[in-house]
């Protein structure tokens, strides 16, 4: 008789020395589960991703990490030793920092004391200013940093990425071990993102244990080690980056793929809404298209085409210098933004927080901003119409608010971009621009913003949509029409168009330069 073999229990590798273990963490709110018996390590030397939707645990999670709340379950562990944390500068003191979206500055200081806040040198009971400025020259130096932060720039002069510079270099100073970054791409340039990648891999290779919180996928697949997704409070999967795909970390995030949520039942186009002919500015060339009720057209191109100017000289944020713009069959003489919305052409913006919202008035004030003048008599505001048209369009939108006075600046991402929409689904518009209405913003929330694009244009609006995501492109538009330098280069039918054929038009000059210079080469080579 042969006796089986016991089962060999799985035994967890030691932890690599200065390694942040969470383990068994849970924490509930009035009504909500925030997160449920959450475990995983957080490596030195390693970046590692929190993703997840709005309502994932991810925030939660980092102000466990920070001290900001207590777990009701659960401990925090680094080397075998417990921490406890009963707010920020315990964890501080532990070489914990998180730097959230919005860093910690004091505006009326310069980078220098922003940056030794709290800690500042003294001589005889003053700021010893001498040492000061030679110690953030010093750390700034080592980074390569000195003449992007100059130090006697006041906190309230400075942009967003030497925002976030200072409160890194702030950590660093205090010899930071873990470090978490909540969403620090979502205000910076391209050039800013590439300074920001370069200097958190330096920190990684350091030493530092990196968590990097973020809705943009594919810059999570490119910077991090591994990925921690997160959802409904639970953690669902710890993976190497290596091993998983966008649309694997989407169906992990929700439990289907990108691509099932963009979907487009076009019900047929009606008459022209929007004709375009010759439009000249001081960024496009001969610019002719044309958009009809009940259709979603895309527009393409690549960084610096000029989609974004086009949207914003259509609706009188930039000048026009000739050509026609028609809305509805009707010549227009648009030369600022409400004279486009009284033609009837709505705008939400690609930077919704600087450009399409008021950020410190209340979800009502941002919805009803555009249909004022309509909501008054003798001069007075109809609050009672008001109210119900801005409630009824935010039930529309599910617009996640505790309330129509909640400040729009406090809302996720998603939640602001269905309150831009809302302020122009409420003026009734008979164009709507989209300028990259999904970005920032996380999986579940773009599920949403798809469907209510389908919707609407299949209630007869005629939509103009840009974005730089191709996938968005191809599953939504009706038509698309392709941009470079300031000129539309080629339009494609939904049926014919693909990534390859968008690619093609969106780089028709780069290609034709490219093939007269080799033509010239070939020239000369000849001759010789």
């Amino acid at each position: 008789m042969t006796i089986p073999t016991p089962p060999i229990p799985e035994v967890e590798a030691p932890a690599i020395p200065g390694t942040l273990e969470i383990r068994n963490i849970s924490k509930a709110f009035p009504n909500v589960q925030a997160l449920m018996d959450v475990s995983l390590d957080i490596r030195p030397g390693e970046i590692l991703a929190f993703i997840g939707e709005n309502g994932a645990g991810k925030s939660t999670l980092l102000k466990i990490i920070n001290g900001d709340y207590q777990p009701d379950t659960g401990t925090l562990t680094i080397d075998g030793q417990k921490l406890s944390f009963s707010n920020p500068s315990q964890a501080h003191k532990a070489g914990i920092r998180v730097i959230y979206q919005e860093p910690e500055i004091v505006p009326g200081v310069d980078v220098a004391e922003n940056i030794w806040v709290g800690e500042l040198p003294k001589r005889l009971g003053f700021i010893d200013r001498s040492k000061l400025e030679q110690l953030v020259q010093e750390s700034l130096a080592e980074y390569g940093f000195q003449d992007v932060l100059p130090i006697h720039l006041l906190g309230e002069e400075l942009s967003s990425a030497q925002r976030q510079l200072v409160e890194i270099m702030r950590a660093l100073k205090s010899g930071v071990r873990v470090l978490a970054l909540d969403e620090p791409t979502s205000s910076l340039t391209d050039d800013e993102v590439e300074r920001l990648f370069t200097l958190v891999r330096r920190l990684r290779d350091e030493g530092v244990a990196i968590i990097y919180v973020s809705h943009r996928i594919k810059e999570i697949l490119r910077l991090c080690d591994r990925i921690a997704v997160l959802r409904d409070g639970n953690l669902i999967a710890v993976k190497p980056a290596t091993e998983l795909t966008e649309d694997e970390i989407v169906r992990l995030m929700v439990g289907r793929k990108l691509s099932e949520f963009i979907q487009r039942t076009p019900a047929g186009a009606g008459r022209e809404v929007l004709i375009v002919e010759n439009l000249n500015s001081n960024w496009h060339a001969g610019v002719n298209f044309y958009i009809k009720a009940g259709e979603v057209v895309g527009f393409a191109g690549l960084i610096g085409a000029g989609r974004s100017e086009l949207a914003k000289v259509i609706f009188g944020e930039m000048p026009i210098n000739s050509g026609s713009v028609q809305v509805d069959g009707r010549e227009t003489n648009i030369r600022r933004p409400d004279q486009a919305i009284a033609n009837g052409i709505g705008f939400a913006p690609e930077d919704r927080k600087r450009e399409g919202l008021l950020l410190v008035r209340n979800v009502l004030e941002n919805t009803s901003i555009a249909i004022l003048r309509q909501l008054c008599r003798f001069h007075f505001v109809n609050q009672r119409l008001e109210h119900s048209i801005a409630a009824g369009y935010v039930e529309r939108l599910n617009v996640r608010t505790p309330s129509l006075k909640q400040e729009v600046g406090k809302l996720s991402g998603g939640n602001q971009q269905k309150v831009v929409l809302a302020r122009w689904l409420a003026a009734k518009p008979k164009v709507l621009i989209l300028d990259e209405p999904t970005r920032g913003i996380d999986v579940g929330a773009k599920a949403e913003i798809y469907r209510l694009i389908d919707e609407l244009a299949n209630e007869g609006l005629g939509i103009m949509f840009i974005s730089s995501e191709l996938p968005e492109i191809l599953g939504l538009s009706d038509r698309i029409y392709v941009m470079q330098n300031g000129r539309i280069t080629g339009e494609l039918s939904g049926a014919e168009a693909t990534e390859e054929a968008i690619l093609k038009l969106a780089m028709v000059d780069n290609l034709t330069a490219i093939q007269a210079q080799i033509g010239e080469t070939t020239q000369k080579e000849s001759t010789l």
